[in-house]
């Protein structure tokens, strides 16, 4: 471990704490939805023009991307900076100004610990063994999901990195550790939406009418079995119908029709497209059988998330270094899903969990939560992991090099 570096490092986010506080607040108080992230774009490229570091604007509209270094071998380092359609019910000072617009899944904390890490690369850039690319990312939280756009304009090319770096806030972590895995790591997402079409009539006569709600019952039990019957024990997949509507106005009326919207998570490519097919059949079947007809719409979402294994280990090793042993921690397989997948299908990825929780200061809200909030210490261990972990990727590669020479 290069301590000096790491020192650098720590010694310069400690004495720029209260600034990236002040970041981290000015952007929550100003959250904006996907793919309208104006003015956050706006206001990064302020905070990058404060640090001298050049920078290119307008990547899918309202990303950005900036590079610290030179040389043949990259690092890049991604943040988020969208926001979600929720009503905040915290009471802070900081409390988003918006109505109904709300960082709830920390973008806020991911955008400013890359401005952090930012800021902590220029003490040592003519340390650095090469380039660290930074990637201001739109549009996470809404299909097609900025990353993919993000990769199509070219974000990964002229150098292809060596590997791409994410971190994501977890409120079930206490602030000051993180934790790490290798391989399979989050599942991929598609959307579904079922219309089941029968003959709507009276209640008390359901011989005369093609009951959609009977059909639709049938459909979500067939479907969830299938599903728990197709599923590689050791590779998770879950089908979930999360919203059911009718056309029905009263107790004693069988509507004509019934819509359903659910989710399908996968963490396996093959078997995910295997199932599209399958579900399909079987919502389509099981209507049938019950003299109904269903029509079917997926809408395909982000791919599984991959870790790679090497350099997953090699991150958590130098997590330990940079923050100790007992605060660096195996990571859970989660069947969320996120759209920095799409970085690690494309190149070898490493997305970690950075810990926010703090009980003491009722910091204890999951993400997606109106009450969501991060221990602002989160931002020192964030901004300096974000750094010291591009630093040694970097001197990784080079050691190889040297060993090679």
């Amino acid at each position: 471990m290069n301590t000096a570096i790491a020192s650098i490092i720590r010694d310069h986010l400690a004495e720029r704490h209260d600034e990236l506080i002040r970041i981290r607040e000015h952007i929550h108080m100003h959250p904006e939805l996907s793919f309208e992230e104006h003015a956050t774009s706006a206001y990064i490229q302020r905070q990058l023009d404060d640090l001298g570091i050049n920078y290119t604007a307008g990547v899918c509209d309202t990303g950005i991307v900036a590079e610290i270094g030179s040389g043949d071998t990259c690092v890049a380092l991604r943040a988020d900076i969208d926001a979600l359609p929720i009503m905040e019910q915290n009471d802070h000072t900081y409390k988003s100004k918006h109505a109904g617009v709300m960082h709830a899944c920390g973008h806020d904390v991911h955008t400013t610990c890359l401005l952090g890490a930012a800021s902590a690369l220029l003490q040592i850039e003519k340390d650095l063994p090469g380039r660290v690319r930074l990637i201001f990312q739109p549009g996470e939280e809404k299909l097609p999901g900025g990353a993919s756009q993000m990769i199509a304009a070219g974000v990964l090319r002229d150098p292809v990195p060596v590997v791409i770096i994410g971190q994501h806030v977890h409120p079930e972590l206490e602030v000051g550790k993180c934790s790490f895995r290798g391989g399979p790591s989050m599942a991929s997402t598609d959307e579904i939406y079922i219309t089941i079409k029968g003959v709507g009539g009276h209640g008390a006569m359901p011989h005369l009418s093609r009951d959609p709600i009977a059909a639709a019952a049938a459909v979500i039990s067939a479907c969830y079995q299938m599903v728990q019957r197709r599923a590689n024990p050791v590779k998770p997949m879950v089908f979930t119908i999360g919203k059911i509507q009718s056309d029905g106005g009263a107790t004693n009326v069988i509507p004509a029709s019934v819509r359903m919207e659910g989710t399908f998570r996968c963490l396996d490519e093959e078997m995910r497209t295997a199932l599209q097919t399958d579900l399909q059949n079987c919502v389509e079947h099981t209507a049938l059988a019950h003299g109904c007809e269903a029509e079917w719409k997926l809408v395909r979402g982000y791919p599984y998330l991959h870790n790679d294994e090497t350099w997953s280990a090699y991150a958590m090793d130098s997590a330990a270094e940079y923050l100790d042993k007992a605060h660096v921690l195996p990571l859970e397989l989660r069947m969320t899903a996120e759209d920095f997948s799409y970085h690690s299908q494309e190149v070898p990825a490493v997305f970690y969990r950075l810990g926010v929780r703090n009980e003491s200061k009722g910091i204890i809200y999951p993400v997606h939560h109106p009450r969501f909030d991060a221990d602002p210490q989160a931002l020192l261990h964030g901004s300096g992991m974000m750094a010291w972990l591009a630093y040694s990727a970097l001197e990784r590669v080079a050691s190889q090099k040297h060993g090679q020479a």
